[in-house]
């Protein structure tokens, strides 16, 4: 008698579960092979055991670092340092680590294709020691030591490419444009298209090998699901080795093979408006009847749980029409059942689909993950208008990285890369003014140290101008942006990289950081010191270059760190908050760097405060050295005990440079306000008022603190738990000891003791 076997179908839902459950595994395996992560949780997969080097590093910041490279590559050098240096080299070097790069297919998964290196890795120099920007501009390489800028040399990416162009020609196309624009532009830039030819000729490879291993699986796959799951992916990657993408599943699989390779190469992670990009597909599926919700739900999932991409979800096209649709809601849908860290952004403005923020503060309650975040589109889109730009280009800006926006494949920005540490500006006036009173050449005041601050502020940020253009003229003969510039308009019709000056515009960053430590600083020391008298200037001074040493010295901290602060709101601090802010925006925007590109400020640290704040002494706020310095223009955790959450939302709405670059509040909310009982309503409402007022971004935790606690004493107790640690998401046992903690104090609002 035969026996029949019956194997169930697997929903949708299963199979998202399983692809969470086989993620969680893979970072595990990363967490006990690498150790901490301080980033955003990439999707990186580690290389077959076989296929395994590792290699011990030293981090920029001198930490001992582990990484794995691929066993059997090793780049191509051209030059004596040993480095690889210009876009032929560059191309060609990663284009045989596409050829190289293992196959990666999880039957489970709609879509094919995994990374398993950095390509970052290998760039060993970083840089060209020829282009020595102590030689080459020693003015330039002084302001950087002075004031430990971040003056953006050497950054990659961090500006967002226009998916579009990859939706609408397909590899082979570019391939074409690629080989036109050499013949047209011929003998000019021949390295440049040699090094974009590699790049896609390589991609090409990736996929077609991807799809051969498919059709391999699907041979002996004794399920029928499965088997017919590999077939298509198979039949799917096949096509877009060289074709466009028809359907739904095929632009999300292309999208993925673009996110990957980017994020290989050099760590880019922006996806842009990702509902706009796939609404076409959609809606042709749909009408055809070849596609469900459920069906689109999972092939979003597939793509998000591949990558940590930052993409936006509604808000207003160019016209200021919301663009706001069904694919939002499903984009938005995905991420929540998938439940991994996902950089999603949540349009909010007076056009937009009000849903679309109920909904996204629903998943918050629902997930605690940090998932979405929030975005004031009219905020940004308004500042930025006033850069001497149409509004309507403002609207076009997509949410691309951890708190900016970029005009997809027209718009160089260096977005989060450059920093001016306003604690390392300030101490550098304070040692000023020090060595000037202990010469009696001056009496010390709250007033002198500002005039010297404010002095100090803008030289830096002329140092940081010049810098600027220093990294447009040289990066893109260092290592230029072959990715981003394959769906970017211009650098393939012209032969010019996009960090060279390929693009349409160029939009330079400049983010403060230490607001928070600054402000408090100033009004600690008009407040105990020169109105109330409470310590003398010599007092201070002596604690502070003592670092609050002795019982003398901790009752001056006390004094000077338990006062009314930045953030409680009519304060002095609140008042020395704007006055940085203001100062600092108006250095900004005084003049356009020295070869005339437009300079744009913001307000953000990223995780940089315990790097930023290692390199500086005790500040007057009543800060320890090498503390951490405060995050982004936030407050200083415990600058309240009542009412945080509304002052908090006021306070950072009053500091914004106002220019287009946001300066985001970081806001962490225990999870006893139950969406059942108006707490929906409520954060709804604050988000909203924030915006309003002039906010331009907000990153939300709701989390259980007891939790949070008991993750950070032993990380193995909740390996799942997802927190937002600045503008970026990851697992909480991913992080380091250090970083756990700045989320656990922020949390927990415990500094202020």
């Amino acid at each position: 008698m035969a026996v029949v076997t019956t194997v169930r179908t697997l929903t949708y839902q299963e199979r998202i579960d399983r692809l969470r459950a086989t993620k969680m595994a893979q970072t595990e395996e990363k967490q006990a092979l690498i150790g901490s992560m301080d980033h955003d949780d990439w999707a990186l997969i580690l290389p077959p055991a076989d296929r395994r080097k590792i290699v011990q590093a030293m981090s920029t910041s001198g930490m001992p670092i582990t990484d794995c490279l691929l066993e059997g590559y090793e780049p191509a050098s051209n030059h004596p340092s040993g480095g690889f240096f210009g876009p032929k080299a560059v191309g060609e070097n990663f284009g045989a680590l596409l050829r190289a790069h293992p196959v990666y297919i999880d039957p489970i998964s709609s879509l094919a294709g995994g990374y398993m290196v950095n390509f970052s890795s290998y760039r060993k120099p970083g840089w060209n020691p020829d282009l020595d920007i102590a030689k080459l501009a020693p003015e330039l390489d002084e302001a950087r030591k002075t004031y430990h800028l971040q003056p953006g040399i050497g950054a990659t990416q961090h500006f967002c490419q226009d998916l579009q162009i990859g939706m609408d020609q397909g590899w082979g196309k570019i391939l074409e444009r690629i080989r036109a624009g050499r013949q047209a532009n011929a003998p000019r830039a021949i390295d440049f298209y040699d090094g974009l030819e590699a790049v896609v000729l390589g991609i090409q490879d990736w996929t077609g090998r991807t799809a051969d291993g498919a059709y391999e699986m699907a041979e002996t796959e004794s399920d029928p699901q499965l088997r017919q799951n590999l077939i298509e992916m198979a039949e799917m990657n096949d096509w877009l080795v060289s074709e466009a993408p028809r359907t739904f599943r095929e632009a999300c699989q292309w999208i993925l093979w673009f996110q990957i390779t980017a994020r290989m190469y050099n760590g880019s992670g922006s996806m842009g408006r990702l509902d706009v990009i796939l609404t076409p597909f959609y809606e042709r599926d749909i009408a055809a009847g070849v596609l469900t919700d459920e069906e689109a739900i999972f092939h979003i999932a597939s793509l998000l749980v591949r990558d940590t991409a930052y993409l936006q979800l509604g808000g207003p096209d160019a016209s200021g029409k919301d663009v706001t649709n069904a694919v939002s809601y499903l984009v938005l849908e995905a991420a929540h059942r998938l439940r991994v860290p996902a950089n999603v952004g949540v349009a909010v403005g007076d056009s937009v689909d009000p849903g679309l923020l109920k909904r996204g503060v629903e998943v918050m309650f629902e997930d605690k993950t940090g998932l979405p975040k929030f975005l004031g589109v009219d905020q940004t889109a308004k500042g930025f208008a006033k850069n001497g730009y149409d509004i309507g280009l403002g609207y076009e800006r997509a949410y691309s990285g951890c708190h900016w926006s970029a005009i997809p494949g027209r718009e160089y920005t260096l977005n989060d890369c450059v920093k001016i540490n306003f604690a390392a500006v300030f101490e550098v006036a304070w040692k000023e003014m020090v060595a000037q009173v202990a010469a009696d050449e001056v009496e010390p005041s709250v007033a002198r140290l500002w005039d010297r601050f404010v002095y100090h502020l803008r030289q830096g940020v002329h140092g940081i101008a010049g810098s600027l253009d220093f990294q447009v003229e040289h990066m893109q003969d260092v290592f230029p942006e072959l990715v981003m510039d394959l769906l970017c308009y211009g650098p393939i019709e012209q032969g010019i990289d996009a960090s060279g000056g390929g693009l349409e515009f160029y939009n330079l960053d400049i983010d403060g950081a230490a607001l928070a430590t600054v402000a408090d600083s100033f009004a600690a020391l008009a407040e105990r010191v020169e109105q109330q008298q409470r310590l003398t200037w010599d007092e201070i001074i002596h604690t502070i270059e003592t670092d609050w040493a002795g019982v003398d010295g901790e009752r001056a901290r006390q004094m000077m760190h338990n006062r009314e602060r930045y953030g409680y709101g009519g304060t002095l601090g609140d008042d020395y908050a704007k006055r940085v802010s203001q100062v600092f925006t108006g250095i900004v925007k005084e003049a356009p760097t020295p070869n005339g590109y437009t300079l744009i400020p913001g307000l953000f640290s990223w995780a940089n405060t315990i790097p930023m704040g290692k390199i500086v002494g005790a500040t007057p706020n009543g800060r320890h050295a090498g503390d951490a310095i405060s995050h982004g223009s936030n407050p200083d955790p415990g600058f309240r005990k009542d009412g945080a959450p509304t002052a908090m939302a006021v306070a950072i709405a009053s500091v914004q440079p106002g220019f287009g670059n946001t300066a985001p509040m970081q806001l962490e909310l225990e999870p006893g306000m139950s969406k059942d009982e108006g707490g929906v309503e409520n954060i709804a409402n604050l988000i909203k008022t924030h915006f309003d007022l002039g906010g331009t971004q907000i990153n939300l935790n709701i989390m259980d603190a007891d939790k949070v606690l008991e993750a950070h004493e032993d990380p193995s107790k909740y390996p799942d738990l997802v927190v937002r640690v600045t503008g970026f998401s990851a697992y909480f046992a991913s992080l380091s000891p250090e970083f756990r903690q700045l989320v656990v104090d922020r949390i927990l609002r415990e500094s202020a003791a």
